[in-house]
């Protein structure tokens, strides 16, 4: 663990939830067997292995060549990932589809999400299959281990869905590079968020949408609350060694946040290549490219077998058809985002 400094006590406060709130959400979120704790004033909320852990993920040893990319679940980021990594190793197709995305730009806290007993269950369903086995272990192990194992003189690629307040300090400290893409149109986030919640059987939520919403408003959610999240980002970008994006941006001009990221990682993109590079991220090829969709965590079972997959539609505004099915659901959206996009304004001027 040459990656993980030691001393710094980790200052924020962490909470288990009530037990009425904690025993419902263990009825709805099958994947936690446990419980779930909220950390910090703005009360983020992670499985209860978090408790534990804190401390590790807090001391983590960050490099001034790592490259993150930080955001809420579901704005964008594993296409960015895909973006990014391309950018930063001259376009090389071959590899970015012959590697996964999930070995090329390492998880940094998803093993907490996979509750030992989950994990036994993956790997009983995987028995004889050492391959799957294997790739179960990895996808398990703590961030922090597995970075460490990474030589310097590889530059390391991180995804991360930590809030800015809980990312590791030396992250600032030592200027490594931190691209966050924020989603500011909350009703696409929620939507595709409740469908990831039961994609992944580490989650595994198994009510409708109405109460996901619910849970979604509460900030009862991983990496919740989710404006907290990006208002917390949005006072770092400035920062010379952050970029700040939105993802509404890069869908309406993906040349424009190449430009930009290219920029901030002072690369070039072969112009020449441009047009292959933007055929290979159009949503309707991502969605096939096996190396991106969370093809090998369906094969070992942590994601069930869907038609829509991991990668769904992209785009902005395609969800208020699920707020319609519910009576009152979209009135409800529209008041609560309106409250909070004026608190985010207010923000916006004052700095």
């Amino acid at each position: 663990m040459g990656d993980i400094m030691k001393g710094l006590k980790f200052p924020f406060e962490i909470n288990m939830l009530n037990e009425e709130t904690n025993n419902e959400l263990l009825q709805y979120f099958h994947g936690e067997k446990t419980g779930f704790v909220q950390v910090g004033p703005e009360k983020y909320f992670f499985p209860y292995k978090y408790k534990s852990e804190a401390e590790n993920y807090y001391n983590f040893k960050a490099r001034h060549d790592d490259v993150w990319i930080v955001t809420f679940p579901r704005s964008g980021t594993t296409w960015t990932q895909e973006l990014v990594w391309l950018i930063a190793n001259n376009l090389d197709f071959e590899t970015a589809k012959r590697i996964p995305l999930t070995q090329r730009f390492p998880f940094f806290e998803f093993h907490l999400f996979v509750h030992p007993e989950m994990k036994r269950q993956f790997l009983e369903e995987n028995a004889g299959k050492k391959g799957n086995q294997d790739f179960i272990e990895c996808i398990s192990t703590p961030g922090y281990v597995l970075l460490s194992t990474i030589p310097q003189t590889e530059r390391r690629f991180i995804k991360s869905h930590f809030p800015f307040s809980l990312l590791p300090p030396s992250v600032m400290e030592e200027r490594s590079k931190i691209i966050y893409v924020a989603r500011r149109n909350a009703m696409d986030v929620a939507v595709s968020y409740y469908h990831l919640n039961r994609l992944y059987r580490t989650q595994g939520y198994v009510g409708d949408f109405k109460r996901y919403w619910n849970y979604f408003q509460k900030g009862l959610g991983p990496w919740m609350p989710y404006y907290s999240h990006i208002r917390e980002a949005f006072e770092y970008r400035n920062q010379c060694n952050v970029l700040y994006l939105q993802y509404e941006e890069m869908t309406r001009d993906l040349p424009g946040v190449i430009e930009k990221i290219s920029k901030f990682l002072n690369l070039k993109v072969d112009e020449s290549k441009m047009d292959k590079l933007l055929h290979h991220l159009d949503i309707s090829n991502f969605r096939l490219n096996t190396a991106v969709n969370g093809k090998e965590l369906e094969e070992v079972g942590i994601l069930n077998k869907t038609p829509n997959g991991f990668v769904r539609t992209g785009g902005s505004g395609l969800s208020i058809s699920e707020f319609q099915a519910a009576s009152g659901l979209l009135d409800n959206a529209n008041k609560w985002i309106q409250e909070n996009e004026l608190l985010f304004e207010k923000i916006e001027h004052t700095n």
